[in-house]
């Protein structure tokens, strides 16, 4: 008896070691980045005139596998804070545009031959801003203020360039529905202060809320630390109560990063941990 409890009892260890999952390490890739480019905005809130100069942005985009099915799943974080500066045609007056962004997404990812890797899923985010035009005494800013749901997608490619790792990624992001905020053609936001609240939130759709968000990048890494290149196109076009907005930028990338990892001083990393990246 004491030699079939000895047996059993071996099993069940065997069995339990075996069932155990292998340790799991997410490194987390991220990036600050600084764009400068062109900017073209049109406000008909503002001015029936459309308004061209530059425009740049700080970012940090953050990516890492998900703890659920960390071979395919993996989960994004971007925010970024974007100033424009632009002129009307004349050269005689001013508008300028500032927001702030935040966006979590996660996709679902397929490794391909040719070292590429495809993606795709949904994102969350909010967009807030002002644009405010120097020359519009009675009305000088309108307000920029959404949470969409997205869809996002992903194609990398991965090579050695000189010796060093080059990853190409190409990510599109463009909303499908959600909520944005206009006031009525003329209405000022003094009358909006007074409690004129009707009709400030619209159902964002193709039919009146169109953005869409391309991202072309390069990071090259040399060791612990990769340098970031590449090209951000935005556009947003809106249509609502006689309101027409667009927003055009054009800009060119540069930033750094690098990928890190989180581990327990006392645990350190075992020696039979998986290492899964969100981009490898």
């Amino acid at each position: 008896m004491k030699k079939f409890i000895a047996i059993i009892c071996g099993l069940w260890t065997t069995t339990a070691c075996a069932a155990l999952p292998d340790s799991i390490v997410r490194p987390v890739n991220s990036h600050f980045t600084y764009d400068i480019g062109s900017s073209i905005i049109a406000n008909t809130y503002l001015t029936p005139l459309k308004y061209t100069g530059w425009g740049m942005r700080i970012g940090y985009d953050r990516t890492q596998a998900m703890k659920f099915r960390p071979e395919h799943m993996v989960q994004r974080i971007t925010a970024g804070i974007d100033l424009d500066r632009t002129l009307n045609p004349a050269g005689n007056a001013k508008m300028w545009r500032l927001t702030g962004d935040f966006d979590y997404g996660i996709t679902y990812r397929m490794r391909l031959p040719q070292n590429i890797t495809v993606a795709g899923g949904l994102s969350t985010g909010i967009d807030l801003g002002v644009i405010y035009n120097t020359r519009n005494g009675n009305n000088p800013v309108a307000v920029e203020a959404a949470w969409t749901i997205n869809i996002t997608a992903a194609l990398m490619w991965h090579h050695t360039l000189l010796g060093k790792k080059l990853l190409l990624t190409y990510r599109p992001t463009i909303p499908i529905t959600g909520v944005f905020f206009s006031p009525d053609y003329g209405e000022l936001f003094y009358e909006i202060s007074l409690g004129d609240h009707s009709g400030l939130a619209h159902c964002a759709w193709w039919g009146n809320y169109f953005r869409m968000e391309n991202l072309l990048t390069a990071d090259i890494s040399f060791g612990a630390t990769e340098l970031r290149l590449g090209f951000r196109n935005n556009i947003l076009s809106t249509r609502v109560n006689n309101i027409t907005t667009r927003v055009v930028t054009c800009a060119a990338v540069i930033g750094i990063g690098g990928t890190w990892m989180s581990l327990n001083p006392y645990k350190g990393i075992s020696a039979d941990a998986r290492i899964i990246s969100a981009t490898y």
